[in-house]
Parts: C-alpha cells; structure tokens; sequence
C-alpha cells in the first residue's frame, strides 16, 4: 500500500522504530505522503497496550501510527536484522528511539546501517541526546516540561507551578525531528551523503514549546523570558479572560486600531479617551479600572453574542470552550480538521486529522494503523533496494544555501517560520512597512530591537515596501519572479486582496512555493475571525484545560507563547516537503498551517478518547491518570519543585530506595498501578516529606540514578547551569549591534554530522537592506532607487 499518492513525500521510504517517544514524527512524515514502514516486535509494540485503551485498543497507538504500514521482526534473531538491514539499503530515513547504545548493542548502530547504505538519514530520538551527563536519564513529558522552563512560567503567583495538560513536550519534539530529519534528506539530495541526527526531547522541548531564548508574544513589549520575575509572573492582564453569562471569554487588544474599537464597545468612556491609551504600555498601567469596565459589559451577554458584536468591532475575541464543544462544533468539521474515522477495526472515532495542507488537500489521516505484522507479506515481497553508493567526504554545510525566501510573516509565529529558513542558508528577506509594522517590534522600553526580536529574525534581511502602491505592489512581484518560497501569516485573504494570491504570482514563477499560516485556517466558518495563538488557544479547549484546579476561574495560560513556535515548524516542515517535491515535478505549490490545528493534533488521543467517552478530556492539575507517584513536589528551598513521574514496578522500587521506605515496598496494596492509584494521597505524602528537605537538583540526580524519572523545576535563567545544556552546545552567543551586552541564543534544532551549526547574523532594521536588494535582486540604478524612496514606494531604515 504505497503512500498517498499526489503529496509532496511520495516516494520517500521511511523505517519507522519509534516506540514510545515521538511517534508522531514518522505519522507526520506519513501525512505528507511518505512510505512509512513501521517495525514491530512479535506480538507487537509496547505502545499497543499503552494507556487509555478503548475495547482493547490503545488510542495513543491508533492516533499515532495512521497511514503507516506495518511489518515485525525479531531484532533480538540474525535473520531478522539482516531483514532490516536490507530494509535500510533501500530507505531514505530511518527512525528509532532506543536509548542510547541499544542498537549498537544489536549490531544496528548508527555506523552500521550507514555502511550498509551511506545515504541514508537515521533520526535518533532520546529524552536527552547521545551525549552528554544526562544521556542515560529516562524522561517523561512532566519531566521534560519541568526542565524545558516551562512549568517555572505556569501558574498562579503565590501558588504552585501546573503542569501543562496534554504531551505538549514529545508531541512538539516530534515536530522539530520531522524538521531536523527532513533537512538532513534535502541536505543529502544535495551532496549523496546520509547523516545522524541527533534528537534530545529535553532540547526541543526548551527551543519548541515555549523557549527561553526566543522570540516573545507583542504584549511583552519585547521583554524576554530571561528577564522576567523569578515566581510565575502575573500575567493575566495580557490576554485577559472575563466571566460572562454561560463561562468565559478571552480578548488580545493589541495593536491601536483594536483599542479604538474595544474603546467605542465601551461607549468611549472618558477617562480612557487621552490619545496615550492608543499605546499597549498605559493600557497596561490601567489594567485593573480599564477590565473592570470590560467585565462590566461582558457579564450579561453569552460567548456568541460577545464573539459576534467583537467581531464587529474588530476586537479580538474567542470564547473558552471545553473539548467536547470543541468536537461538536461546526468549524473544524467543515474544514476536514476533525473528521469521524476507523481508527482501528471496528471502531470509529473523531479524530483530528492532521497538521497541514498542500495545495489545498489536506495532509492527515487516509487510513488506520496496521494491524501486528499486517503487511509483512506485502511488504517481505517487495525487492531488495540496492543502495547508493558510497561518496568522498562532505564538509557540513547548510542545505538551504542558495534559496531566496520573501518574509510577509509577522509577530511570532511569521517570525519563527522564516528564522528558521535563514539558520539554514536561505536569503530570507523580511518585507515591511512603516504603515503596517511588525508587532514584534513593538517595545515597552523604547528600544531600537528588542533582545526578542533579535532572537525571531537573526540572519534576516529586511527591504522596506509600501504593498498599498501600485508600484510598491510590482517591486513586490519581480521579487517574487526570482524567489523560491513566500511566507505569510495574515489573516485569510489578505493577499489576494491585493492581487498577490498564489494563482497571480505562479503565473509570474511557476516554481514559487507560497506558505500562510493563520489562526483558524482558511476556509470554515471561523476563518474570518481574528486570531492570535492566546485566543487559539481558548477555541481548541486548551484554556480551559490549563488551569490550577484549586482556583476559581485559575486559568495559567496567558504567559505561553504555545502553539506559535510549533506551528512555524509545522510550517517549515511543510514548506521543505514542497522543496523536495519541486525537485521531482519542477512546480510549487502552497502549504498551509492552522495553528489551531495545530494543538488539536498535538492532542489527538485525547479528543479521541473524548468522542468515544465524553467527559474524559479533563483537567487533572498536577495529577498523573495512569500510576502514582505521578505528580509535583516540593523541595528544599523558596519555590522549588521537582517532577516524579513514575511507570511501572521497576521504577516504584527505585523510588522506594532512594526515598528511604522499604515499608512502602513491602506493602501489597501498592504492588501495581491500580493499588497505587488508589492510594495516591499516602504515596504523595511520603514522597513530599523526601522532596522538601532536599534541594531540586539533588533529589532529580538521585531519582535518575535509580532509573526514576524525575525533573527539576528549571528557570531559564538556570540553563546555563545545566550540564547537559553546556555539554551539547545547546547556547551560543551572538551580537546585535543594537544591543551592548552579548545576546545568548539557541543554537540548531538537533545535532548533525553534516549540516552546519547556523549562522549568527544580526537582525535587521526595518528597511535596512532595502537599496542592496533593490540593485541586486532588481538590478535597479541607484538613481531609480532614491526617486522610489522619495515617493514612498520603498523604505529605508531610519528614513
């Protein structure tokens, strides 16, 4: 059953390993059109039976295995592994997750299976990487979130951290190793040369899902999380949620055209009318009088009466919905990101569907995961490949030289998408305006960049044009006829409002590959609506599900700047996938992201669970479902905390040991899952009286020692502490000329053997580059070229 015929990925073969850890790599691989062939043991994989089961079927299994095929062998027999080894002959990527050392213990290391077939790209995908202290850990998703920064910025002042709900860390890390593997493969196109890739969940987890070291949401003002207070910050004026009369709505008055319509919703109240509230720094400073007004007027009205009148206005606004409101509702379901499916036979749910779309199909789910050794026959039968010959030596080198990239994207996620592009070689020109200003750049303290934005646009340039003229608009096509990608992230429409759609510049470049990303995606009936990732993030129910349980209204959101950093990779995934099918056919095409999408898939067995048993998608707080100890604790010193996240016998007797209670051990009533569980408040206790004399770093070596999974608590600022940061050049440095001090950034997605490590170029002033790109993309004279700034059809920094 090959792979979807007609997306970008066909005819790539993937050998998929992964049990466990980030299986949604090889299932986004799949979506997009590859091969996937995955490999199980007899009587099939661990995550089979891993919890929440419905009739017997692992949901987690079913969500993340679709549209792969299916084969088992016994790597533990010499005939099987020589099986595999002849797979690998003829596969482009190779996926698995073993800790480190496994497969080379099995005679199927890294250096074997490219001796086997030098052009092959093997994406190994650790909790914390193959070097390193921590190399030998074992992580969770808690863990990771705990390590990552993340759970340090979650929470109530004055409370105790929450957890985020849902697999956020792996389901993210899956994401950036489908990136990180698939510029490995662009990268071996170019040279013959396979490549390792090295995954470190940890890693991603830091860089992905809310990063410490990159670009921020417009309301910080460009205050990075570096700087911000040591507790959880008070961050609830940011994107502010009122009660109203059936739960809760959330708005994001940003940009001053968004004020004057909030401020008209409010009659024009007079204390707020001084032409200084049109700036995001006094609204803030009148927080507490400006959201009493607001929450005046919002408490009788329902959600879709405020949404609609909003709307209206040009107010950002989303109600909060729960999951199951989620699912019923009729936008996703128009637009095929939720869809009812066989997820296994026999049993039907709904599902969502997947990350993307390509050329305005959607890229998810066409059939079920395979049965144990479904097509082992299909598959056994098919002809050994023979492999690529072996090539000289490589230097490393970044395998998206030579590209030209135009850069509509704006605030985060538009940010994000293009810095990626630019790490690896593309000449990523940011357009822009004075009319029409990238939010990002918007700063509470006045400065020229902020640290934030240095970080969203290093190895940017940036040409300033005035796309409302009718000469600015044709600078913009010529640009476009000598480009390979345009990115965007406005709302949908917007381009082709002004005559530059896709069907208007292919016709100028046949090869153009054009990428948008939007809130709610482009068709639906929500798609009209204006979003940003706090206002996504109440209409996918994930608002409502962050929350501390042990408040009233204790949403802990607001800070997160999730999902904006995961679907820019989604993004580039997409837009590398296109680059790669460009290479076969010689024609573009379009990719396009919906953020919101992106956390419903992130959260797929969840909301499947959901439509096979409403009710379940819950908040659970710092309260794990399947075992105990699974949870938050308290260690020594001023709000210090560690994650234990415990699986299975063998780690509860680690635990036992290292916190002293052999007593615990011997007690029946905790001798599995279900016993613990039952009696979580006795286990919580004994681990709490351990925690809280032990300071955090301790109690997470000791724990890991014992094969334990357990996290500290990290601060950003803590990572250059980290061992096993510092170990694997997690951090570099970089200079903005801007800036006095050195900036330290993050460095690439993964670590390779031979894709270079990014460059680290300043980023630009608005308009910096606007005359070199106008000479020598456009072969303008410098005379032309000052007679257009004079008119206003370009722009130049500082003019």
């Amino acid at each position: 059953m090959p792979a979807g015929t007609g997306l970008p990925l066909a005819g790539l073969r993937v050998i998929d390993l992964a049990d466990g850890k980030a299986e949604m790599c090889g299932r986004f691989l799949a979506d997009l059109g590859a091969d996937v062939i995955r490999v199980e043991p007899p009587g099939g994989a661990p995550t089979r039976r891993r919890e929440p089961l419905h009739e017997g079927v692992s949901l987690y299994f079913a969500t993340h295995n679709a549209n792969k095929r299916g084969i088992t062998l016994d790597l533990h027999e010499p005939a099987d592994r020589d099986r595999l080894l002849d797979l690998a002959a003829g596969a482009d990527i190779l996926i698995e997750t073993e800790r480190p050392g496994t497969l080379d213990g099995l005679g199927l290391g890294t250096d074997t299976l490219l001796a086997r077939n030098p052009a092959l790209v093997v994406v190994s995908i650790t909790d914390f990487g193959q070097t390193g202290p921590y190399r030998d850990w074992v992580g969770t998703d808690w863990t990771h979130l705990a390590l990552g920064g993340v759970l340090s910025r979650s929470g109530i002042p004055g409370r105790e951290p929450v957890l985020p709900p849902g697999p956020l860390a792996y389901e993210s890390a899956a994401v950036q190793a489908a990136w990180a593997g698939l510029l490995a493969y662009y990268n071996r196109l170019e040279t013959g040369r396979g490549d390792h890739v090295d995954c470190s969940v940890y890693e991603m987890t830091a860089q992905t899902l809310d990063p410490g070291y990159g670009i921020g949401g417009s309301a910080t003002g460009g205050v990075p999380a570096t700087e911000l207070p040591r507790g959880r910050p008070h961050a609830g004026n940011l994107y502010p949620i009122f009660p109203c009369a059936d739960g809760y709505v959330r708005i994001c008055v940003l940009a001053k055209r968004q004020w004057r319509g909030m401020f008209g919703w409010l009659g024009e109240p007079e204390e707020f009318a001084h032409p200084k509230y049109d700036t995001l720094a006094a609204r803030f400073g009148a927080s507490e009088r400006l959201h009493a007004l607001i929450g005046e007027l919002f408490r009788d009205k329902t959600r879709d009466e405020l949404v609609a009148q909003g709307q209206e206005r040009g107010v950002p606004i989303a109600a909060l919905l729960e999951p199951g409101e989620v699912l019923a509702g009729p936008h996703f379901l128009e637009r095929g990101g939720l869809i009812d499916a066989e997820v296994a036979p026999g049993l039907t749910g709904r599902v969502p569907s997947g990350y993307v779309e390509v050329n305005g199909v959607r890229a998810g789910f066409r059939h079920r995961a395979p049965e144990v050794g479904e097509h082992n026959g299909e598959v056994f039968a098919e002809p050994v490949l023979p492999a690529p010959a072996a090539v000289g030596p490589v230097a490393p080198r970044r395998p998206l030289d030579g590209l030209r990239v135009l850069d509509l994207g704006v605030i985060v996620v538009g940010a994000e998408l293009g810095r990626l592009l630019a790490d690896q070689g593309a000449e990523v020109i940011k357009i822009e305006s004075r009319a029409y200003p990238d939010g990002s750049r918007q700063s509470l303290n006045g400065e020229l960049i902020s640290v934030s934005f240095a970080w969203g646009h290093r190895n940017k340039l940036s040409a300033g044009i005035n796309l409302r003229s009718p000469e600015g608009l044709e600078i913009f096509k010529r640009l476009a006829a000598e480009s390979d990608v345009i990115l965007s992230n406005f709302k949908p429409g917007t381009l082709e409002s002004l005559g530059l759609g896709y069907d208007v510049i292919s016709e100028l470049n046949p090869r153009i590959i054009m990428a948008d990303s939007s809130a709610l995606g482009a068709s639906g009936p929500w798609s009209r609506r204006m979003g940003y990732g706090p206002l996504v993030r109440a209409a996918t129910g994930l608002t409502w599900l962050w929350r501390d349980t042990g408040v009233e209204a204790g949403f802990c959101d607001a800070i997160t700047i999730y999902p904006d950093h995961i679907a820019a990779r989604v993004g580039a995934v997409g837009v590398l996938a296109a680059l790669i099918e460009r290479r076969r056919t010689g024609r573009g095409g379009t990719v396009s992201v919906a953020q919101a999408e992106t956390i419903l898939t992130q959260m797929s067995t969840s909301f499947l669970r959901e439509s096979l048993r409403p009710g379940t998608f819950t908040p659970h707080g710092n309260r794990g479902e399947w075992d105990a100890p699974q949870g938050l604790y308290p260690c020594a010193g001023d709000d210090e905390w560690c994650v234990v996240s415990v699986a299975g016998e063998q780690q509860w007797r680690g635990l036992c040991q290292v916190i002293g209670r052999p007593d615990l051990l011997a007690d029946g009533r905790l001798a599995d899952s279900e016993g613990r569980r039952a009696h979580r408040a006795l286990i919580d206790a004994a681990v709490t009286a351990w925690t809280c004399v032990t300071p955090p770093r301790e109690a997470m070596k000791r724990l890991q020692a014992a094969g334990v999974p357990a996290g500290m608590m990290q601060r950003v600022t803590e990572y250059l502490e980290d061992p096993q940061l510092t170990a694997r050049g997690f951090l570099r440095e970089m200079r903005q000329p801007q800036i006095e001090h050195v900036l330290r950034t993050e460095n690439a997605p993964a670590t390779f053997r031979g894709v270079a490590d990014p460059d680290l170029r300043p980023a630009p002033l608005a308009g910096e580059h606007t005359r070199p790109v106008a000479a020598k993309i456009l072969g303008l004279p410098e005379s032309e070229v000052q007679a257009l700034i004079e008119a206003g059809v370009l722009e130049e920094a500082g003019k």
